[in-house]
């Protein structure tokens, strides 16, 4: 799954990555080696701020470009535990030692173990069939005192690709933007699914629920996870005739020159505690 940002939401929009398709493979990469650099530092902040430290049993839902569950093995040492899971093999495989790696679908399997003092997922939820199961999984997973930090995208909190619309290119640019927003919202994508999770950690009886909100802006890395999007939706956009390949390829030469004040889709994170 990925959003128009780089999110969850591919499975709804173009193919997944084939092993032998070269070429998406390494637009997923380019994705992902993004989403970590605009995103981790918010993510580890919000899990120093939980407390994690040694010998903390973590479950990381959703292998991404595993950063985090990198990062969360180093915290829990060796008297630790951190438990992996993706859907597809090749990234859950692709985790670097301590760091147990195991095939879940989130929602429909079981956890893979009790007792976790914390649970993690960066823009996992809203992509599974069912996410209102997927976080009752998450929860039922954790110790009594155990934390859970959700991170999702809500594309209605700043829609646009450039908010300071100057010019011909940064109007390009977010006619693009909103037009795939709307090509998601038909296919039913909840746009809005990151405000939702505060009341939805609370409604499930977690304790201490907290969230905030990030927007990334003229970072180097916006441009970066903006070019991967576009490569990997470009198909979608043309066929739906929101666009053509000639506005696509004068967007993406306005991005590489580096002149636009590029913004990131926000995200959500939500934290909380089991009773």
């Amino acid at each position: 799954m990925t959003t128009l940002d780089g999110f969850q939401t591919d499975d709804r929009t173009d193919r997944t990555p084939e092993p032998h398709d070269s070429r998406l493979r390494e637009v997923t990469a380019a994705r992902q080696e993004a989403v970590a650099a605009l995103f981790d530092p918010v993510t580890c902040r919000h899990l120093e701020e939980l407390g994690v430290g040694p010998g903390w049993r973590c479950w990381e839902v959703g292998a991404g470009g595993a950063t985090v569950a990198a990062w969360l093995a180093k915290r829990a040492g060796p008297t630790g535990k951190v438990v992996l899971t993706d859907t597809d093999a090749s990234r859950a495989e692709a985790a670097a030692r301590p760091v147990e790696s195991r095939v879940h679908r989130l929602g429909r399997d079981e956890p893979p173990g009790e007792g976790f003092d914390l649970v993690h997922a960066r823009l996992t939820l809203a992509g599974t069939p069912d996410p209102d199961r997927a976080l009752r999984t998450m929860i039922r997973a954790l110790r009594p005192g155990g934390r859970l930090l959700v991170e999702e995208a809500d594309l209605e909190l700043q829609p646009l690709l450039c908010p300071e619309e100057s010019g011909a290119e940064q109007q390009l640019g977010n006619r693009l933007r909103l037009g795939l927003r709307h090509l998601l919202a038909r296919q039913g994508v909840d746009l809005a699914h990151g405000r939702r999770l505060p009341r939805l950690l609370r409604e499930a009886g977690l304790r201490r629920v907290e969230a905030d909100v990030y927007v990334p802006l003229a970072s180097e890395a916006c441009g970066r996870l903006e070019t991967a999007t576009v490569a990997q939706h470009r198909a979608t956009l043309t066929a739906a005739g929101v666009t053509t390949d000639e506005e696509i390829d004068r967007h993406l030469a306005n991005v590489a020159a580096g002149g636009m004040d590029l913004a990131a889709t926000p995200l959500v994170s939500v934290r909380g505690r089991r009773p």
